[in-house]
């Protein structure tokens, strides 16, 4: 069992969404930073959807009350086991009585703890997920409080195991360099001749302020003002709204959707992010710049391959990590059975 000693600012449960129901009203939810949660489950050897138990900001601790394969990714926060620092973007054992601290995180808003199996919770509508405006699924449809317990799916250690890293995804799939705002790529998106000329230049050559009013469902940008045409600024019908898509309400400040958006929206689309970012924007944090990138769609494509052949090089060198682990404990049998 893992027991919440401290949730931070915001903790839950999880996977990577549940899919198939947007037509019923019911969104995606699941990781923020899907990446995050992918590389975690593959450190560990687990099913792909796994759930795990995303932290906000860090300032959060847990306990374990039995031995565990676990793996930290998502950002950076100094995370100590009993104030021994233990690594992000590595799988690593704990003991029984052992506490796991976050600070606060550097870098980053999410930080992701998965274990061995995932999280251990009733799958609702396919998923373990946590869709928090609806209140159902992954810890009796909650955010995740003091005191709370939880099961891993596959508790215990293997007797081989060891630590076990990677390369996190910010040094391994670099984008364009602008300065000191995240690079975020962006396609325009199907209302963008609806915005002035000026406005549409803005949204490329602005830095935009992720503010204190964003959450899950969505990140609240600050920057100029985005006007549309005078000839084009008749209120629209409701549409279908995915996470990534960039909404500018009447104000002119836009709205970038995120894991736990709304399945329909009546605003105008300036833009969307393209998949391969969605885990980039997920871990900027509250206050700090993004700049908008313009791609087209082979560039978005391209991307997406980019971040695909990433995850096929973290599984080659965990089979050689592996490979190497076994060999090893097997010199150390046959080294114990020779004495």
């Amino acid at each position: 069992m893992i027991e919440i000693i401290r949730p931070g600012a915001l903790a839950s449960v999880q996977d990577l969404g549940r899919t198939g129901f947007r037509r019923f009203g019911v969104g995606r939810s699941g990781a923020m930073d899907p990446l995050a949660l992918t590389i975690g489950n593959r450190l560990l050897g687990n099913a792909p959807g796994s759930a795990a138990i995303e932290f906000t900001l860090g300032r959060a601790a847990v306990r374990f009350h039995e031995d565990l394969r676990v793996a930290l990714t998502g950002a950076e926060c100094n995370a100590n086991l009993d104030g021994v620092p233990v690594w992000s973007w590595h799988a690593f054992d704990v003991r029984r009585g052992e506490t796991l601290t976050l600070p606060p995180t550097r870098g980053g808003t999410r930080v992701y703890l998965c274990v061995a199996g995932g999280i251990d919770v009733e799958p609702v509508m396919g998923s373990r997920s946590t869709d928090l405006k609806a209140g159902f699924g992954g810890f009796a449809g909650r955010a995740l409080h003091d005191g709370d317990r939880l099961a891993a799916a596959r508790p215990g250690l293997a007797a081989s195991s060891d630590w076990l890293g990677v390369q996190a995804p910010a040094w391994a799939l670099r984008c364009t360099d602008s300065g000191n705002a995240v690079p975020i790529r962006l396609l325009p998106g199907p209302e963008y001749d609806d915005f002035e000329p000026a406005a549409q230049a803005a949204l490329w050559e602005s830095e935009w302020i992720i503010t204190p009013n964003s959450n899950r469902m969505g990140l609240r940008l600050q920057g100029p003002a985005l006007a549309r045409r005078a000839d084009r600024s008749a209120d629209l019908l409701s549409h279908g709204v995915v996470p990534g898509v960039i909404q500018v309400p009447p104000a002119g400040q836009p709205i970038a959707l995120m894991a736990d958006a709304q399945t329909t929206g009546g605003y105008p689309k300036i833009g969307v992010v393209i998949g391969a970012d969605l885990w980039r924007l997920a871990q900027v944090p509250l206050g700090a710049p993004v700049r908008f990138v313009r791609v087209t769609l082979e560039e978005a494509t391209n991307a997406q391959a980019a971040v695909d052949r990433y995850l096929r090089q973290i599984d080659q060198a965990l089979q050689w990590q592996g490979d190497g682990m076994t060999i090893a404990a097997r010199r150390r049998t046959g080294s114990r059975a020779a004495a």
